[in-house]
């Protein structure tokens, strides 16, 4: 729908009382600020979300594999060494994940201990990339959580001591097995909830303390390319059917997670939305003050030869542009919030003493962002649709507007 200049002038001759006071201004730029605030807030909380997505995904998948192979009893013995013969495997890295008792002169903490081959260690970033761990995991050592590490009064070369359930008879009855083992890293993941229940120590170390002889309880494959996770998990299916395996991917065993985290993120777009809608209605109720004040001029434009199409334009280009003005001014917003946001806390940390986002609620230590510039497109186009239909009503009312019922009512 063209508009000429004629209509272009009128309109924003229109728009200039909106800013001079008075009841009308006051509702238009409510309008405006409404419009303005929903759209950055939209962005920022679903880019927000997004980011608390990725971020999870990627440290997840990162401390536990992409496929895990289990067999119907708990423990078993690993007899798959063909299995990085498949292409877009990484590594695999069979283990034990056991529960225990750490012991130091400090402190006792339960916590969870997972095994780890040696020659695997480097493929874990967060173990890489920050701590030290000589040239391998040899088997008098463990790798500590930070938290946790804090928690029992460790650091790099404390001496600890791990009980486990699994018990060995002794003169004086039925004791815990044990193992003494020196601290020779603590890793930070990134995620409270790892870094403070979390430690590593080697397979054989976790086989002995288990009582197992050479059992595994899974096995976790890591692979190349986190999308080829349905193909090789069906290659996988193909040249082990043989065995009766239980073959998951990372999206099963988490998917009751993402499921409430893709659920909670539709929820939170409707909430917010209706900021929007909110906003438009307050362009519709501006729109139709306007239209009363002007009805004399609209008489006269009529009068002129104004006709009624072009009278409909003026006052949707009047209420579109409050909308659209609104919506680019919110996307700007929202957007340089959204980039500068870890900044911004640690800024109001700092000057108010707070502790906005606490690591051990959120299993991370950072806002996350990352803006989807799809969805900052479908956002804006929702806005300015949601707008442009705020003023269709008033502005078809202002169209059909008689001069004889105007002058009449003058």
């Amino acid at each position: 729908m063209p508009f000429n200049s004629f209509e272009r002038f009128i309109a924003f001759r229109y728009l200039k009382p909106l800013r001079s006071g008075g009841l009308l201004s006051i509702i238009s730029w409510f309008s405006f600020i409404g419009i303005c605030i929903g759209v950055a807030t939209l962005i920022i909380v679903m880019s927000v979300m997004n980011g608390f997505r990725y971020e999870l995904e990627s440290r997840i998948i990162g401390f536990n594999g992409h496929i895990f192979i289990q067999k119907f009893e708990e423990f078993f013995e690993y007899d798959f060494d063909d299995l990085e013969e498949i292409e877009e495997i990484k590594f695999v890295d069979p283990n034990i994940t056991i529960q225990s008792l750490i012991t130091t002169d400090f402190a006792t903490k339960g916590i969870l201990v997972k095994s780890i081959v040696p020659k695997n260690v480097k493929h874990y970033s967060f173990i890489s990339s920050d701590m030290f761990i000589g040239s391998k995991l040899d088997d008098n050592h463990i790798i500590l959580g930070a938290n946790l590490a804090d928690n029992i009064g460790a650091e790099v070369g404390t001496n600890v001591k791990l009980f486990s359930s699994n018990t060995i008879s002794s003169p004086f009855g039925q004791l815990p097995r044990s193992i003494n083992l020196e601290v020779k890293g603590i890793f930070n993941s990134g995620m409270s909830e790892y870094d403070t229940s979390f430690a590593f120590i080697s397979l054989k170390n976790a086989q002995r303390i288990s009582a197992l002889d050479n059992e595994i309880s899974i096995i976790e494959v890591h692979l190349t390319d986190l999308k080829a996770t349905e193909s090789v998990k069906k290659k996988i299916e193909e040249k082990f059917a043989d065995k009766d395996l239980i073959i998951r991917d990372w999206k099963e065993i988490n998917k009751s997670f993402w499921v409430v985290l893709s659920t909670e993120r539709t929820v939170m777009f409707l909430i917010l939305s209706l900021i929007i809608i909110v906003a438009a209605f307050n362009v519709i109720t501006s729109l139709f003050i306007l239209v009363k004040n002007k009805s004399k001029e609209i008489a006269l434009l009529k009068t002129i030869g104004t006709d009624s199409n072009s009278i409909l334009r003026i006052f949707l280009l009047v209420g579109s542009t409050i909308g659209i003005g609104g919506t680019i001014i919110g996307a700007i917003l929202g957007s340089i919030i959204t980039i500068n946001l870890e900044n911004i806390r640690l800024t109001l940390n700092s000057l108010f003493n707070l502790n906005l986002f606490p690591s051990e609620f959120y299993y991370i230590d950072q806002i996350p962002t990352s803006i989807d510039f799809n969805e900052v497109l479908f956002i804006v186009l929702f806005s300015i649709f949601i707008s442009i239909l705020a003023t269709i009503y008033p502005a078809y009312s202002a169209s059909k507007l008689e001069i004889k019922r105007i002058l009449n009512n003058a």
